[in-house]
């Protein structure tokens, strides 16, 4: 199970065609300081039904998941971003 965060800042390209890209993320670390990332690939997950990821985070066909790589201390690292379309609101998976 992966540490999961409600709220993250997330600046991403919305298309015209309605795809959403995520570009960078930001995150305050336990000094109370923002650290911005910056996605270096990413890929959007499919399904056509609600379900609980293995992150424990329950999802529906709506929702956006993104599995991302990002260089973190200088390892790259894959996290899950979730958008919210209801809500407009981020979530991650570390």
């Amino acid at each position: 199970m992966s540490r999961i965060i409600d709220k993250v800042d997330v600046i991403c390209e919305h298309k015209a065609d309605g795809n959403v890209i995520p570009m960078r993320f930001r995150l305050m670390n336990e000094d109370g300081i923002y650290e911005a990332y910056t996605i270096k690939g990413y890929r959007q997950l499919y399904h056509k039904e609600t379900y609980t990821t293995p992150d424990g985070v329950y999802v529906c066909s709506k929702d956006l998941v993104f599995e991302c790589r990002v260089l973190i201390l200088d390892m790259y690292r894959t996290v899950r971003l979730y958008f919210d379309k209801d809500r407009v609101s981020w979530k991650i998976a570390i």
